[in-house]
């Protein structure tokens, strides 16, 4: 459809709207346009149609009569392909109900986005069922996702590895982050169970544990963090993006059953979840998010995330996050 058409369109569309809600739809016509619009004179004619006071039609014919030689005047006097950036335009006020927490608009080659690997080669945080350390998983997963980032023009990507035992490596890592001057952390983990859960059983000879019980995917937010708002926007693309792939969130962090490791839901449909004492996430200066990639207790899921198809997904999933995070417009407009 050539541009004067779409106008016309357009025109039509808005004709019967509100002035409210005019204004959001010409926004969001502005976001879907290339930067550089020309003859972007059409947008004051866009909000006069669809005034209160518009003009009979007779009173209308008459007037576009009377200008239209002075018009055409002027549109020849003009360059051809007259450009106009949306900088132009100078701020819009946009209704406190139309306006979500958006990230600053980012250029991928220079946002500096931390993968924390959980825990370290000292202390490995979970045993899987078959005997194999968290941190083995969380390594494997952070380093593929660091390089899809990469691969997606996130130049500026860190792998933050800490050394040490578990409680003093929070604070390395917390301070590594923040010494990196990070725009975005996420840390990396795999998820188990509360001992109280543990069955035996053996495998390859060696007695293990498992946990077939619960399965899945979460995403924690600190709301003492003090970028809150934008940790739990990123943790909302996150989750989104797994939801998205078919895979299902742990319900079962919502449930008393889990006593202390019980924490509140924040979104019940895509498994967010606050975890307001986690160190990683409350004393980091950056907005941060925790994923727990999937259950390596559960016999099947851990087969599942030891799998390179499972990697993939997640990898992609994160990157299509991070890069919708970065992108403005996305967030410019809510429910019309």
């Amino acid at each position: 459809m050539r541009r004067c058409e779409l106008i016309r369109v357009l025109g039509g569309i808005v004709a019967g709207l509100r002035p409210r809600r005019l204004a959001v739809v010409a926004i969001a016509v502005f976001a879907l346009l290339p930067i550089e619009v020309s003859d972007a004179g059409w947008l004051p004619d866009l909000f006069k149609t669809s005034s209160k006071h518009a003009k009979s039609p007779k009173r209308a014919k008459s007037a576009r009569q009377s200008t239209r030689p002075a018009k055409l005047a002027r549109h020849r006097a003009q360059p051809k392909h007259r450009a106009t950036r949306l900088a132009a335009l100078g701020p819009v006020a946009l209704p406190p109900s139309v306006l979500k927490p958006a990230a600053a608009r980012c250029d991928p080659s220079t946002f500096r986005i931390v993968l924390d690997v959980g825990h370290t080669a000292e202390s490995e945080g979970a045993i899987s069922a078959r005997n194999v350390t968290e941190f083995a998983f969380n390594l494997r997963l952070a380093r593929l996702i660091e390089e899809r980032l990469k691969a997606e023009g996130f130049a500026e990507t860190r792998l933050l590895l800490t050394e040490g035992r578990a409680r003093p490596s929070l604070f390395k890592r917390v301070a590594a982050a923040n010494n990196l001057h990070a725009d975005l952390l996420l840390s990396i983990h795999h998820d188990s169970v509360p001992n109280k859960m543990l069955e035996e059983w053996e495998f390859e000879g060696k007695k293990s544990h498992f946990s077939d019980r619960f399965s899945g995917y979460s995403v924690f937010v600190s709301r003492d963090n003090p970028e809150f708002k934008t940790s739990l926007l990123f943790a909302e693309l996150v989750a989104r993006e797994m939801k998205a792939q078919g895979l299902q969130y742990a319900e079962q962090y919502s449930q008393a059953i889990m006593g202390r490791y019980q924490h509140p839901l924040l979104n019940k449909e895509t498994g967010v979840y606050s975890y307001d004492e986690l160190i990683v996430l409350r004393k980091t200066s950056m907005p941060s998010v925790l994923l727990e990639a999937g259950s390596i207790i559960n016999r099947d899921e851990e087969l599942k995330m030891d799998s390179p198809e499972r990697r993939n997904i997640i990898s992609s999933g994160v990157a299509s996050a991070v890069k919708e995070f970065c992108e403005p417009r996305w967030a410019l407009l809510g429910p019309l």
